[in-house]
């Protein structure tokens, strides 16, 4: 699906990334996860095309992606950045029509209503449609640009998403909500590569997770292997314990450090 070899990328001679080099295969969901700049949302900006790395390739189904066209490459892959500001009163119904884009000239066909209509089920807001963007809450606006970005791909058998932060400004339920899509997404074939910031989600639902510190990959693997109480500490800087419940599949990430009182 998409092949990430030995990219770096500079900015004035500093360098945000470092020899990252990974392969996501049709199905998988991939969560970077580090500090604050470790150079995550740029990985993901380069994943997109949105920046050319200034050493090393990415290749989308076997080709350099420098060589895809911008409209064959909407097509194949779909992005939901970190902000999305629109201030111009557009639906919620014309937001997420802007993913059909690529597919059509000058009107939208019947198709794309009804892709559009479908995508804003599986996000849950159906009920929004005709409403302002700009009147909705910061996460109702993420789901929005998620149902948008879900529209782009919808009729590819592997399309690929590449989020930053998807739940940013969602409440617990929807943030719960669009991992569980995630995952039924990659049981359909499409590849997912996500910044996530809660590492128990990255824990929870990721197939496999890329650790990066100071732009380069500090570990990656199965999510069991790389968030380990040792790395967390080491990327971080905070002692953690891995918990395992037994009335939970999965372990729990918790901070191992005593509470500390501030007087005011």
């Amino acid at each position: 699906m998409i092949e990430v070899s030995n990219v770096g990328f500079k900015v004035r001679n500093r360098a945000l990334l470092k020899d990252i080099s990974f392969n996501v295969q049709s199905g998988q969901f991939w969560a970077v996860v580090g500090a604050n700049g470790a150079g995550k949302s740029t990985l993901i900006k380069i994943l997109s095309a949105e920046l050319s790395p200034t050493s090393g390739s990415v290749f989308l189904d076997g080709e350099d992606l420098k060589k895809h066209k911008l409209k064959d490459l909407a097509k194949k892959r779909a992005v939901l950045s970190q902000q999305n500001v629109i201030s111009l009163s557009f639906t919620v119904q014309e937001i997420v029509l802007m993913g059909r884009y690529p597919f059509y000239d000058a009107e939208p066909t019947q198709k794309d209503l009804e892709i559009v209509d479908v995508c804003l089920k599986k996000v849950g807001i159906s009920a929004l449609k005709n409403q302002s963007y700009p009147t909705l809450s910061g996460g109702e606006q993420q789901r929005v640009q998620l149902a948008r970005a879900l529209a782009q791909i919808w009729e590819m058998k592997n399309g690929l998403l590449l989020l930053d932060e998807p739940t940013t400004g969602m409440d617990l339920l929807h943030q719960f909500e669009t991992f569980h899509l995630a995952k039924q997404l990659t049981a359909k074939g499409f590849s997912i590569v996500a910044v996530v910031h809660d590492l128990n989600q990255a824990l929870q639902y990721a197939d496999q997770v890329l650790m990066l510190k100071n732009g380069q990959s500090y570990a990656m693997g199965i999510p069991e292997e790389v968030l380990n109480e040792r790395i967390i500490k080491d990327v971080f800087g905070l002692p953690v314990k891995i918990v395992q419940s037994e009335d939970l599949s999965y372990p729990v990430i918790v901070p191992d450090v005593p509470m500390v009182s501030m007087d005011y």
